[in-house]
């Protein structure tokens, strides 16, 4: 009883003495007490300096285990001298200024997230905040201790340490980057990345037993020889570079030494290495120089790959290729005699700017057979097993167009990847995948069962499937909804792969393709997600006006309540490729929705992996599809979820997405907010400025040019409509983006601005196309989360605290 008036009587006086909402902690997570001593010997350092009995407390390390939960107030404490740990969480949804009282203690030492602070003027990011309390007691009489939070509004507390998916998880600890399997599936060896939190990132690569996760090598460089049971890795000694091998419990072995610069394939008998380098173009005076390709803005492009032979036995060097054009290996037959080479053609005055010869070189007759000719929507070519033909990948157009399935009048898109059949003797061509309609991503053809295995993006999936020489497809049966990497040996039967899902981390996984079995065979993600909160991702399409499926996903809140109201986030593709179903994301919808929104991710018209039709409308078009489908969709999600609140609702995207976010402001006023990241605001600047406009407008234009089609370079562009723009909007721009440059940006704040509009724009300093230095990208990450808060929760605190008002 005493307690409670105590604590009664304590928090009428801290109302009356603020008029700022008060929140009392009314317990705490308790360890010890710890017996501390006193030294011994001496009272003074040699300094002169007395000691100190509050630096009794630094003997207790803050991550002591809790024991208990106790209430606030009196503290009884009984016996010598020691110290007592008190902790709690905060785990508010919005931005917060506070002051954190503490009363009754009388030696104390106060931490903010492990560091010591006063607990006064902290801004306080909507994430998770640890408060540590350390309290120093002699064991004599009473202490007590108080804990109040003062704000604006009330702030939310726990003792649990459960937190909500955040920006921690995207950005910060151990993570599987990819692996590749030994050809007899008994070996693995992984490639991880970890990242603490002063942004320091440690590479490890191991190669562990199968059957056991056991590691049984740790060494940087090491991958499988050939895709075989070797594993090899690359040595310099003194200006000698070697190739070594060795089994698993072998003695190393020495392949080749002595071998040049440059990227190095060894043949499949070893007698040779194939060697890709480069030499330097022509040099032009630093300061006053000659552009002389659209495409000579860009670091090293006057330079060109040329291919040499190092044959292994005579450590001789002899050039494969010498002249003007950039060549490049694209596969060797298995029996070393043949080589498939691509050469490069520039041709800027057609559709696409480039297009590629393939050849195959006998090294026996040292023959070439120009096997493709000029196409200019040819990509990559292998062998098959028995190399009478190649598996060739490249857009629909490729071959003439013999692989298109459009409607009358489309033109395809450039980036939906199909793959054909070319018989080498005939040179004649058959598409595989004509009526396929997920987008190829990369190819194997394996020589155990003679099938082709391919990584596709299916709708917002990216999945694996494999292929007979007829093109009949089946899908493999993997576990995870993105699948990021994977890896079957050409002499193998066993693949494996990393992958995860929309609320699911990238795990390691392996596949039996002979029994057609998954299993998961490694997490390294459960630690850093044990405490972890996540609100449900559920599945949600519509019917858009031309009858199509329009394909979907939403997130809810942790602790979501149908029966609230909820601010809505709205997500889209950039380029033509689908906003997958990946956790730790650019755009992490989780931990938006974890923030109190529901977010609402589509995949409107003009995306691959839905169909040569549906991607075709990205062409030619310019936002007109795709906005509409984003209009229409997110009409019908309101009213298909009464818990959204429709005057609230924002939108976000980047690059193509950026755009998009620009141009919707100028065809609807549905939205509270919107935020452009890279965004495009005029289609004639960018075609002519960014690096890859030009090209990037081969897909997206096709044959419409600033000269013959003005009309949907100005009637399309946000610049040129910028009138109708009424929504807050908020741009955000790498001040070295050179894919879109910021003058984009520029253009769209400097047309609102003196139509008088409300918008902001954040430049990032030294960054390109995407954020990637961490404290930048926490930055701007903070900055798109504040946006959304000012204008889809009407508090603007966030925001002003990181960019404050003036008078300019």
């Amino acid at each position: 009883m005493k307690k409670l008036l105590l604590a009664a009587a304590f928090l009428m006086f801290t109302m009356a003495a603020y008029s700022q909402k008060v929140t009392v902690v009314d317990k705490f997570n308790y360890a010890g007490p710890y017996n501390v001593y006193s030294p011994l010997f001496d009272t003074k350092d040699a300094k002169g300096k007395a000691f100190d009995r509050k630096s009794l407390m630094d003997a207790v390390p803050l991550k002591a285990k809790h024991t208990k939960e106790v209430p606030a107030g009196a503290i009884d404490i009984n016996g010598s001298q020691s110290v007592s740990v008190f902790s709690f969480f905060i785990n508010d949804l919005n931005f917060k200024k506070v002051d954190i009282e503490i009363k009754g203690a009388k030696n104390y030492k106060a931490y903010l997230n492990g560091k010591e602070s006063s607990l006064k003027g902290l801004k306080l990011e909507p994430k998770q905040h640890r408060i540590d309390i350390k309290m120093l007691t002699n064991g004599k009489g009473k202490d007590s201790l108080f804990v109040n939070i003062k704000s604006d509004t009330e702030v939310a507390w726990s003792l649990s340490s459960k937190r909500y998916f955040g920006m921690e998880e995207v950005l910060y600890g151990n993570k599987l980057a990819a692996a590749s399997i030994s050809a007899d599936g008994k070996y693995i060896i992984a490639n991880y990345s970890d990242t603490d939190h002063k942004a320091k990132t440690t590479r490890t690569t191991q190669l562990k037993e199968v059957a056991t996760g056991k590691v049984l090598i740790e060494k940087a460089g090491i991958f499988w020889l050939n895709g075989g049971n070797e594993y090899a890795w690359y040595e310099n000694k003194d200006g000698n570079r070697q190739l070594w091998k060795n089994t698993v419990n072998g003695t190393p072995t020495l392949v080749a030494e002595n071998l040049p610069k440059g990227s190095l394939r060894f043949a499949p008998d070893f007698s040779f290495v194939v060697v890709t380098d480069e030499v330097e173009g022509p040099k032009e005076d630093v300061d006053v120089y000659q552009i002389v390709h659209p495409d000579d803005r860009q670091a090293g492009w006057r330079n060109r790959s040329y291919l040499g032979i190092f044959d292994v036995a005579s450590g001789t060097l002899n050039r494969l290729s010498f002249g003007s054009k950039s060549v490049y290996l694209m596969d060797i037959s298995d029996d070393s005699r043949y080589l498939l080479v691509g050469i490069r053609n520039l041709q800027v005055q057609k559709r696409p700017s480039t297009s590629t010869d393939i050849c195959m070189v006998d090294l026996h007759s040292r023959e070439v057979d120009t096997l493709i000719s000029a196409d200019r929507f040819v990509n990559r070519a292998v062998f098959s097993p028995d190399a009478k033909s190649l598996l060739v990948t490249g857009s629909p157009e490729a071959f003439n167009g013999i692989g298109k399935n459009v409607e009358p009048g489309q033109t395809p898109n450039m980036y939906d990847i199909q793959m054909y059949i070319f018989d080498i003797a005939s040179k004649g061509v058959r598409p595989l995948t004509k009526d396929f309609n997920p987008s190829i991503d990369g190819v194997s053809w394996n020589r155990r069962d003679g099938r082709i295995y391919a990584g596709a993006t299916e709708s917002e999936y990216k999945t694996l499937y494999s292929f007979d020489i007829n093109g009949q497809w089946r899908k493999l049966a993997q576990i995870p909804e993105v699948v990021t990497s994977w890896n079957l040996p050409v002499n193998g039967q066993t693949m494996c792969y990393v992958g995860g899902g929309a609320s699911s981390p990238s795990k390691l996984y392996i596949k039996d393709i002979k029994k057609d079995r998954d299993i998961m065979w490694e997490d390294i993600s459960v630690s850093r997600y044990e405490d972890v909160i996540m609100g449900e991702c559920r599945a949600w399409s519509f019917t858009n006006r031309l009858g199509d499926e329009i394909q979907g996903r939403f997130y809810l809140p942790a602790g979501f309540d149908a029966s609230k109201k909820y601010p809505l986030i709205v997500n889209y593709y950039g380029g033509c490729t689908p906003t997958t179903r990946s956790l730790e994301s650019r755009y992490p919808q989780h931990y938006y929705a974890s923030l109190g929104y529901v977010v609402y991710v589509l995949q409107p018209s003009g995306a691959i992996g839905f169909g040569q039709k549906f991607s075709a409308r990205h062409v030619e078009t310019w936002g007109d599809y795709v906005a509409d489908d984003i209009i229409e969709g997110v009409k019908k999600f309101c009213e298909a979820h009464p818990y959204i609140d429709a005057s609230k609702i924002g939108c976000i995207g980047a690059s193509y997405g950026g755009f998009m976010t620009q141009y919707l402001q100028t065809k609807t006023n549905i939205f509270a907010c919107a935020i452009s990241h890279a965004g495009i605001s005029n289609i004639a600047s960018y075609w002519g400025e960014g690096y890859w406009g030009y090209s990037y407008g081969h897909v997206a234009s096709a044959e419409s040019y600033p000269w013959n089609n003005p009309d949907m370079y100005t009637k399309h562009s946000p610049l040129f409509n910028a009138d109708k723009i009424h929504t807050p909007l908020l741009l955000l721009h790498g001040a070295a983006d050179t894919n879109v440059p910021h003058i984009e940006s520029i253009q769209m704040f400097n047309a609102l601005k003196i139509l008088g509009r409300e918008v902001a724009f954040v430049e990032v300093k030294g960054e390109n196309h995407w954020i990637q230095e961490y404290s930048k990208r926490m930055k701007w990450s903070n900055t798109i989360m504040a946006w959304f808060q000012k204008y889809l929760k009407d508090d603007a605190s966030w925001w002003n605290s990181l960019y404050p008002e003036n008078n300019l």
